[in-house]
């Protein structure tokens, strides 16, 4: 039997950060990922969830445009987000020669009503803006607004994923060895009522349902992808080391609320030491590597370290 392994595709990934959100150049990246896709599926069970911040922020610009109709709610942007994005992936999935079946599937995923990130919006959606534009936006639209880098963007409420809706769903086409693209953007927001699910008004963050469903479905590894090729020590300085293989412990000090590599540590770090399996951080385009562990950062459980292991210092590349 296949390994399973569950991959997050940051949005990032899927469009460069200053791209036009086109269609076009969309599926650029999505095509470079079908093909590492096609070759990964021959060893391993596939499960993907993909981001949706540049996407979800657009529909919401969209949303606004048009006054006649009053705006869609945070929870149905989404739901149509993880249509557009996961039709797109499965299209360029199945144009791929020998690819195993491919399965679509809409994703709920329940949060607490009372989680606290409703009241301190930190997820950052849609285009990036000057810093200069910041008045001007909050009074235009109401948005809440934070520093991203030399930029700033909107941000919403991100609250904690507690269970994926479809997670038996998912466990059922894995075993039937279909390619799963699921809980796209973090999943619809819900929450449990009497009768049911409510949506509600956030995006949840998809490292922390990958981590999250990884748990569930019993996936043998997590590899997130983003646009940084791995985990770094003193980032962005002259000084600046790749971390190459650390335990879940020396990666901890990473998982900070940076809106950055800090929501990608802390998934990584929950699923390491929940499952006692390994997690991987790294680069879109080096996806046979980290496996390999030649690129990316590799994060292993405390217990599995053997005396003559690599000490924190030893894993930087220098």
């Amino acid at each position: 039997m296949k390994k399973r392994i569950v991959l997050a595709l940051g949005g990032n990934a899927l469009l460069k950060r200053g791209e036009v959100l086109s269609v076009e150049n969309q599926y650029k990246s999505i095509h470079l990922f079908a093909e590492l896709i096609n070759d990964l599926a021959k060893e391993y069970s596939i499960t993907i969830v993909h981001g949706n911040g540049p996407q979800v922020g657009l529909l919401a610009l969209q949303n606004l445009a048009y006054k006649e109709v009053p705006a869609y709610p945070l929870d149905v942007l989404v739901a149509e987000s993880q249509g557009m994005i996961g039709y797109m992936i499965a299209q360029a999935l199945e144009q791929q020669a020998g690819m195993s079946p491919v399965t679509c599937l809409m994703t709920r995923v329940c949060v607490d009503a009372n989680d606290s990130a409703f009241e301190q919006p930190s997820k950052f959606i849609g285009p990036v803006y000057q810093v200069e534009q910041m008045s001007e936006l909050k009074e235009q639209y109401g948005w809440n607004m934070k520093v991203d880098g030399d930029y700033i963007r909107r941000v919403v409420p991100s609250p904690k994923p507690q269970q994926i809706v479809e997670a038996k769903i998912i466990d059922s086409l894995l075993t039937s060895d279909s390619v799963v693209i699921c809980a796209g953007g973090g999943g619809v927001p819900v929450t449990r009522k009497e009768h049911g699910y409510q949506g509600v008004e956030a995006v949840i963050d998809k490292d922390s349902v990958s981590a999250l469903l990884a748990e569930q479905i019993e996936a043998d590894h997590l590899l997130i992808l983003t646009d940084a090729d791995a985990v770094y020590i003193d980032w962005g300085t002259e000084n600046q080391r790749a971390l190459r293989d650390v335990t879940s412990e020396e990666l901890q000090p990473f998982a900070q609320p940076d809106g950055a590599m800090g929501p990608k540590a802390e998934a990584v770090i929950n699923f390491v030491e929940r499952t006692k399996n390994t997690a991987y951080i790294g680069a879109l385009q080096d996806v046979k590597a980290i496996l390999k562990g030649e690129k990316g950062t590799c994060i292993r459980p405390v217990e599995t370290a053997v005396p003559d292991s690599k000490t924190l210092k030893e894993s930087l590349v220098y």
